[in-house]
């Protein structure tokens, strides 16, 4: 029995939680890293999104948090509605309609930059503290002790590249405020959906309050942007000339992701294996090199 058919159970109990019905006409699975998902369409053309936990997300996910950034995310009307969220992760939401999930591609159009952008902007300003942190480093601690916990090697350089990531946050925060703003904090192309012309950013397991740079340095690095769609992504959201630090905070932010990410990798490869040794190592060897950009840019300086 496939993942997906031991799942059918599970969607249909969710459906009539949530709707009060289970006879769909319809069912298939969407994307996704860790969780399995699925869009399901009833007999009376009603459309839903399913989602069930992936294994091992309880060790790193705290659901409860999940739900009041998926709250205030619907409340802002930057997420599909929300239908039904359990206290083990599973969700129903309303699937938005002739729905487009982004790609790399399509997340380094112009408008589609500039819809990010005004989203994120909506988040960061909504004048919210959800109560949920997002703590980069002590989120990356806990990582090291799973990685190694479950003896996962962690690479022969690491403690190196850890320190010279260290001395830049210490740089970075020094005589500047750290202004925590409601975050997504995982805005993946994936995690992004046009729908009727508007566009949503989904899936908040990772939301919480951190640094707004930190969104638009993700969305930079997983639609792999230039210098050009970089200055339209911040141009956009700030509405206004960028300043030098805020250039320098973006290019922190960025190494600030790949590092978390890299140890977010590492400790899905008991659970998924080879898949998430590859990824890892891309975001590894991508810190490497944003490394060297940004110590060449600080000597410059």
């Amino acid at each position: 029995m496939t993942m997906e058919q031991r799942d059918l159970g599970t969607v249909k109990s969710l459906l009539r939680t949530a709707i009060g019905r289970d006879g769909y006409a319809a069912i298939r699975r969407l994307g996704g890293l860790t969780n399995r998902t699925y869009h399901v369409t009833m007999p009376e053309g009603d459309e839903y999104a399913v989602r069930v936990p992936g294994d091992g997300t309880e060790e790193m996910i705290v659901r409860s948090d999940e739900k009041v950034s998926t709250e205030l995310a619907c409340r802002l009307g930057i997420d599909a509605e929300l239908l039904y969220f359990g206290p083990e992760g599973t969700k129903v939401t309303r699937y938005l309609p002739a729905a487009e999930t982004m790609s790399p591609e399509a997340m380094r159009r112009p408008e589609h930059i500039r819809q990010a952008a005004e989203l994120l902007r909506t988040l960061h300003t909504c004048g919210e503290d959800t109560g949920v942190p997002f703590e980069v480093f002590e989120m990356a601690a806990t990582y090291e002790r799973v990685i190694r916990e479950n003896h996962v090697p962690l690479y022969d350089d690491y403690e190196a590249v850890k320190a010279r990531v260290m001395a830049i946050k210490e740089a970075l925060e020094a005589g500047h405020e750290r202004k925590l703003v409601p975050c997504h904090n995982d805005p993946l192309c994936e995690n992004w959906i046009v729908s009727q012309g508007r566009m949503y950013l989904v899936d908040w397991e990772y939301a919480g309050m951190n640094l707004g740079m930190w969104d638009l340095a993700d969305v930079s690095i997983e639609a792999a942007y230039d210098g050009t769609q970089d200055a339209l992504l911040l141009d956009a959201y700030f509405g206004r000339p960028v300043t030098a630090y805020e250039k320098q905070s973006f290019l922190g932010n960025k190494l600030y992701l790949d590092y978390l990410w890299t140890l977010w990798g590492l400790t899905r490869v008991p659970f998924d294996g080879e898949p998430m040794v590859q990824y890892a190592l891309e975001r590894y060897v991508r810190l490497k090199g944003n490394l060297q950009a940004y110590e060449t840019i600080s000597k410059e300086d």
